[in-house]
């Protein structure tokens, strides 16, 4: 049953994108009915299973709040979520992976991590494994040809002297409270529907991954803030969307190019752009075969 929400609480939206996430997809989605700030959760299908897809139209018809869009078919993940911010009516959004599961009080910490840092604001939550360890790339820092390189092959770590170019700050302490930091999770993040708008949403050139990335930088870069809230946190199962790693990872890397490549503001960065995309490509195709994972893999979408 819902609880009754406090009678000053903001309008929030929860927009989850799916596609073939599995049975973890409705165990995510009675997190969201179930916390009480939660005014509407808009349902962004790219692609359901018959059997899944009949039973979120069941939930769809029982629950008022549950906004469900269909036959677009796969759209990619920024683009869904862009579909789905049209859809709202809620003027705060929470972008929410359908393999995750919000925790007590998330929204609220969330919508309060915004407090005091400057327009365009993204607020991202403190994604957690299942055995309650900070997960890698919750917070990041700086994403640029150098940061990933260096974070891919792990010398960041192995190395000291190359500390400073780690990307993931997962290893770092936990803060106290909301801290602006480069780069957050798109796992689980808010931004007013207003700021949203404000920086035209996700760019749609993206399908699976670094959108986030992206929009991080294009909320700075409109001298906004980017803030990582360690109150504010999320359960991130994974490893349940029915994809290949090697295709997730193909995505990623394109990801990468196009993001490394959009930044590039002199010739000097787009040549070391285009220099590193041979070696992004050929990581996404080696790391996925040396590991032996390809099988089922987390994702939100294919």
């Amino acid at each position: 049953m819902r609880q009754k929400r406090p009678a000053a609480s903001p309008d929030v939206s929860v927009i989850m994108v799916v596609y073939r996430t599995g049975p973890v997809l409705f165990e995510s989605i009675a997190h969201v009915l179930a916390e009480p700030l939660v005014d509407e959760l808009v349902l962004v299908d790219n692609g359901s299973t018959p059997e899944d897809a009949a039973r979120l139209g069941e939930l769809a018809r029982a629950e008022p709040r549950l906004r469900l869009l269909q036959g677009h078919g796969n759209v990619g993940f920024a683009r869904g979520c862009n579909l789905g911010a049209r859809a709202t009516s809620g003027g705060q959004l929470v972008i929410l992976n359908p393999d995750a599961y919000l925790q007590p009080g998330c929204i609220a910490a969330l919508i309060d991590g915004a407090k005091g840092f400057a327009s365009p604001c993204v607020v991202g939550a403190r994604v957690l494994n299942i055995d309650g360890s900070e997960q890698r790339g919750a917070r990041r820092g700086e994403v640029t040809p150098l940061t990933t390189l260096l974070s891919l092959s792990h010398l960041a770590r192995a190395v000291p002297k190359l500390g400073r170019f780690e990307i993931h700050k997962d290893g770092d302490a936990t803060p106290d409270g909301p801290i602006a930091t480069p780069t957050i999770s798109g796992s689980c993040f808010f931004m007013s529907h207003a700021d949203f708008n404000a920086i035209g949403g996700f760019d749609e050139g993206y399908f699976l991954h670094v959108e986030d990335i992206d929009l991080c930088w294009r909320a700075r870069r409109a001298g906004g803030s980017v803030v990582f809230q360690p109150r504010a946190e999320v359960l991130h199962v994974g490893s349940t969307s029915q994809s290949l790693r090697i295709k997730v990872e193909y995505h990623k890397a394109r990801g990468l190019i196009r993001y490394f490549l959009k930044r590039a503001d002199n010739p000097a960065r787009v040549l070391l752009a285009l220099a590193i995309s041979p070696l992004i490509l050929l990581a996404s195709l080696v790391r996925p075969l040396l590991r032996g994972l390809l099988g089922p893999v987390r994702g939100r979408l294919n």
